[in-house]
This record gives C-alpha cells, sequence and structure tokens, in this order.
C-alpha cells in the first residue's frame, strides 16, 4: 500500500526559485516545493507547453548575463525576497568523440549553462539572504563531476566537478551568515528526454528498451539499485534539503545514484 506523507505547509511564506523548472527533474522540484507551501517560480528559455497554472514562470536565457540579471530583477521587484534558490539548469549537447572533436564554442557553451548560470544567480540573490540572515541554494550537479563519460560529455563532467566545488567554497564563506548552501549529484535520471534516448537506441540496435536501457547502465558502470531514478526521487530529497528538517545541513553534497559510484 503507497504510505502518504503530510508536508504541513512546512515551506508556507517561502519564495523559492527553479532553475529548469519546466521539465525532468526541474518540473519535478518545483511541484515538490509548491506542495509543501512554497510560492514557486520557474526559469527556462521556453514556456512549457502545459504548465502548473500556480507557478509562476519566467522566461530568460540564463547562460547570458543579461538573463540572469532580468530573473534577479524581476523576482526582487515583484517578491521583494528569495528564500530558496535551486540551480537545476544544466545539460551538455556536445558531440561524442573525445576531446579532439570538442571546439572552444563547445567547451565555453557547456560552462556557461552549468556554472556560470549558477554563480551569477548565487551573487544577484545572496546579498538579500545574507542581510535576513536566512536562505538555502541549491546546486544540481551530476555524479559525472566525479565520474566523467570523456567519450562524449567531457565539458558537461568539468562544469560540474566545477560546480561541486564552487558550492562547498560558496558554503564556508556564507554558512556563518544564515545562508545554507547544498550540492545535490544524480545519476542517471529517467526523464522525458531520458526515456526518448532509450527509445532511439532501441531503435537503432533492433532491441527492447529494457535491453537500451541495460546497455546504458552498463556504460555508467552499472546501476546496483537496478533502474534510473524517476525526477519525483531527486525531487523528494531537495524537498527535504529545502526544509526546517534539514536546519544543520549546509556544505555537502548529496549523491542521489542507485549506488553507481563504486566507491564511498
Amino acid at each position: 500500500m503507497e504510505q502518504g506523507f503530510n508536508l504541513n505547509n512546512e515551506l508556507s511564506g517561502k519564495i523559492a526559485l527553479v532553475t529548469g523548472g519546466t521539465k525532468g527533474a526541474g518540473k519535478a522540484i518545483a511541484e515538490r516545493l509548491l506542495q509543501a507551501g512554497a510560492t514557486v517560480i520557474s526559469i527556462a528559455r521556453n514556456a512549457p507547453g502545459e504548465s502548473n497554472k500556480k507557478v509562476h514562470f519566467i522566461s530568460a536565457d540564463l547562460s547570458t548575463p543579461t538573463g540572469t540579471q532580468k530573473v534577479v530583477e524581476e523576482v526582487l521587484t515583484k517578491y521583494e525576497k528569495l528564500d530558496i534558490l535551486v540551480n537545476n539548469l544544466g545539460g551538455s549537447e556536445t558531440p561524442g568523440g573525445g576531446f579532439a572533436v570538442l571546439s572552444d564554442e563547445d567547451w565555453e557553451d557547456t560552462i556557461r549553462t552549468n556554472l556560470l548560470a549558477p554563480v551569477r544567480l548565487d551573487r544577484g540573490f545572496l546579498p538579500q539572504m545574507i542581510e535576513r540572515k536566512t536562505g538555502v541554494i541549491i546546486h544540481i550537479a551530476s555524479i559525472q563531476g566525479r565520474l566523467p563519460l570523456y567519450d562524449s560529455t567531457l565539458p558537461y563532467a568539468a562544469a560540474k566537478a566545477g560546480l561541486i566545488n564552487y558550492s562547498k567554497s560558496l558554503s564556508n564563506e556564507v554558512s556563518p551568515k544564515g545562508v545554507r548552501v547544498l550540492t545535490v549529484s544524480p545519476g542517471w535520471i529517467m526523464t522525458t528526454s531520458a526515456t526518448r534516448l532509450v527509445e532511439r537506441i532501441a531503435e537503432s540496435s533492433n532491441t527492447d528498451t529494457a535491453q537500451a536501457t541495460q546497455s546504458i547502465m552498463d556504460a555508467l558502470g552499472g546501476i546496483p539499485y537496478g533502474r534510473p531514478a524517476q525526477p519525483e526521487e531527486v525531487a523528494e530529497l531537495v524537498g527535504f534539503l529545502v526544509s526546517p528538517r534539514a536546519n544543520y545541513l549546509t556544505g555537502t553534497e548529496y549523491v542521489i545514484d542507485g549506488g553507481t559510484i563504486p566507491t564511498v
């Protein structure tokens, strides 16, 4: 029997922002925070086809300084504060083939999206958090920060490793001022995009989706739990970390990968 969980509006009165919040784990995180009573703002380049009308959407390209500044100004003008910042935006569009096929543009685009976007948003929202002596910042990194797939996503892995290190350093600076900073590093998440990838692999290799899924898990070195994460499972971890129940947690990286990383 499925057991319910009473969130008791534990985030009531809080203003939360989720980048990349219109699909995948970002959408699940936005809905989880909304369920907990927060006022939620979602950021993406394009408005989703179907969206939760209770989530305030802002269209912005966070890979640019202009886009991040637009978000900071609009949020603080409308809400006058931000309590929770979930830097979820990320991804890789670089070609496979190792270092030799990667251009400066591949590296720069990936770093702008996966590292500079959260750095700029943190810089924009931290002053009012520090002034109020309260706030939580979550950086969604990746196990590729420690387990890089050099053949296909080298710039992404390097950017996420940088984000993990930056997150720890930022925590050391601002935790004494009342702001908690945490990192969540997921493994493979079964998003809509991941489902399409599995279907493409199955079609191209003339196998079924179960075999295609297994081939991806094998490429990662195996997932002991036996499957990818669901977006809602990542969202549940984030929901806990931003809640008052996690008030003593800061400066830590939380890996949610079904046991993929083979070391402690």
